[in-house]
């Protein structure tokens, strides 16, 4: 009896991918849906993630109105916003902010607490005088305020004018004055040339006000601003006289380390330089008389001669007697320098005398010497010098050694030192100059883990996102997805027929197959063979895969190339 098989005449396709899902089980099926799930997952919140903008911030350290409103007109604009740490600050996304700020701007958003000149726009009707000043006093303080916040360092700050009000009488005339208090961004100061330009600049927008009726404060209550004439406790004047002893030594500082780092090396010394220095002001005035020398070398201020003459009737007098009727003797004594020889006439008794008077007044001039002395400040009383000088490096047998300097280079340097900083003996200026080796600190090492230090750790936040996303990938697509599509490939392919000729076999109940030699019992012993090896899988194919040993056979009977 026998039996017709019908043998497809072309091989079998390779089976797609809906073949090989239908050859998997269940529980494979169900671990490659969730790996395709999960990848899928992952896949959507990389999208999402690397699509999230960046958010800048829009408007930081506003009031709670302002902040409420700018809100709600986020919101109508729909436009995504949060808030950073704290409520500080408004964030939207960095492509917006501008366009954003435009916006607001055109609908007077962010207000703001200062308020200025606006105040006049709304005035109603009726409104007194006194509301009228207030308003324009507030309108005031407000642009101050605005002006005062534009510099760079100020963080805030809150003017307050006091203006009193003017009456008919002069001298009752009150002056205004006005208060600052400025608020400084952490880590700014003001200078003195800065505080100088806030106070003028509110001495110059009120008028009659004098800049020192202004006082600047900071937000922890400390005066900063002073009188310009430097009066009060003098703390002003005490600064500068600091800051010009600092800048005095450090000038000489640097003098000592510029003549000395050539020599020695950049950081091989070091120096330090104490100035004492007179700031002291001094005024003497003297007068000075000098005796006059000889008569030569004298000057007359004033001369003044007085000279008179006259005559008179000489009668006798006396007890009448032999005595009073003699004639005068001629007399010896000179009369204003001349001796009148006697004469008939004055030796008789009653002649005429004559008389001559002369006076004479010289005033010389005295010398007055008048010198006014004034002592300038900022005199150096006194210079000290101190100088550290490093070992000096030299090789011995290729190695590193450091060795002090000689006498003869210190001697060398201290001379040095001296003339660079303008050694006086005289004012008690001292250069001590010293030669030490200098100790190397060590560099401090940072036992905090690797793991703790926020370099890492910033650094692990940055990249924690994507190498976890790139690793749960590839876990899911190496365990879950791999092995389902390995397993699907692995399958063994059913037969199908072909729709092309056929070739009928055929086959009895009992087949005669040609069967080989047995082998001896040499060949026993013997390994096998590769030819061996090949015919028994021949053998093992045909038993199992009959269908396809057909078809190999067919090929071969229909001279097809294998």
């Amino acid at each position: 009896m026998s039996a017709v098989a019908e043998i497809p005449l072309n091989p079998p396709a390779s089976p797609n991918w809906l073949q090989r899902l239908s050859t998997l089980d269940r529980a494979k099926r169900m671990r490659l849906g969730v790996g395709v799930a999960l990848l899928v997952a992952v896949a959507i919140a990389a999208i999402v993630l690397g699509r999230q903008p960046d958010y800048r911030v829009l408007f930081a350290n506003l009031s709670d109105k302002d902040g409420g409103a700018i809100v709600a007109q986020l919101s109508q604009m729909n436009v995504p916003y949060k808030y950073a740490d704290g409520g500080g600050a408004i964030l939207i996304p960095s492509d917006r902010v501008h366009d954003v700020r435009l916006r607001l701007a055109t609908q007077g958003l962010p207000k703001g607490s200062v308020t200025g000149f606006e105040l006049m726009e709304s005035s109603k009707f009726g409104m007194t005088q006194f509301q009228e000043r207030l308003n324009f006093q507030r309108g005031l303080e407000g642009e101050l305020t605005r002006s005062i916040q534009a510099l760079s360092s100020v963080q805030g700050a809150r003017v307050h004018l006091a203006l009193p009000n003017q009456n008919g009488f002069f001298r009752e005339q009150q002056k205004p004055s006005a208060s600052v208090l400025v608020s400084l961004h952490p880590g700014r100061i003001l200078d003195r040339a800065q505080l100088a330009g806030i106070v003028h600049l509110v001495a110059s927008s009120v008028p009659e006000l004098s800049p020192s009726a202004v006082s600047v404060l900071d937000d922890t209550g400390k005066l900063l601003s002073q009188s310009p004439d430097g009066g009060g406790t003098g703390t002003e004047v005490n600064a500068q006289q600091l800051l010009h002893v600092q800048q005095l030594e450090q000038q000489y500082t640097r003098r000592i380390m510029d003549i000395l780092e050539p020599v020695v090396g950049r950081n091989n010394v070091k120096a330090q330089v104490t100035a004492e220095v007179d700031f002291t002001q001094t005024e003497s005035t003297s007068e000075q008389f000098r005796p006059n020398q000889t008569p030569d070398s004298t000057a007359i201020r004033s001369q003044q001669v007085l000279e008179s003459k006259g005559s008179a009737n000489k009668t006798a007098t006396g007890v009448p007697g032999a005595v009073s009727n003699q004639p005068p003797a001629p007399t010896t004594a000179p009369v204003n320098g001349a001796n009148p020889a006697p004469t008939a006439g004055n030796s008789q008794q009653g002649t005429e005398e004559q008389t001559s008077k002369r006076e004479s007044t010289t005033n010389f001039e005295v010398d007055k010497t008048v010198r006014v002395t004034r002592g300038s400040t900022g005199n150096v009383k006194r210079l000290s010098a101190a100088v550290v000088v490093n070992y000096q490096t030299a090789e011995d047998k290729g190695k590193p050694i450091t060795k002090a300097l000689t006498p003869e280079q210190l001697e060398q340097m201290t001379a040095l030192v001296r003339e660079t900083i303008g050694f006086n003996k005289e004012r008690g200026d001292s250069v001590n100059l010293m030669n030490t080796p200098f100790l190397v600190d060590a560099t401090p090492v940072n036992d905090t883990p690797l793991w703790k230090q926020p370099e890492v750790i910033d650094l692990a936040k940055t990249f924690a996102w994507p190498v976890g996303a790139v690793l749960f990938a590839a876990l899911v697509l190496l365990g879950l997805v791999r092995p389902a599509l390995k397993s699907g490939t692995a399958a063994k392919p059913q037969p199908v027929a072909a729709a092309g000729g056929q070739l009928d076999a055929l086959e009895s109940e009992t087949p005669e197959r040609p069967a080989l030699p047995a082998p001896n019992k040499k060949d026993e012993v013997l390994p096998a063979t590769p030819e061996q090896l090949r015919l028994d899988d021949a053998r093992v194919l045909a038993k199992e895969n009959p269908v396809a040993v057909a078809n190999i056979l067919k090929s071969w009977l229909n001279g097809d190339p294998a």
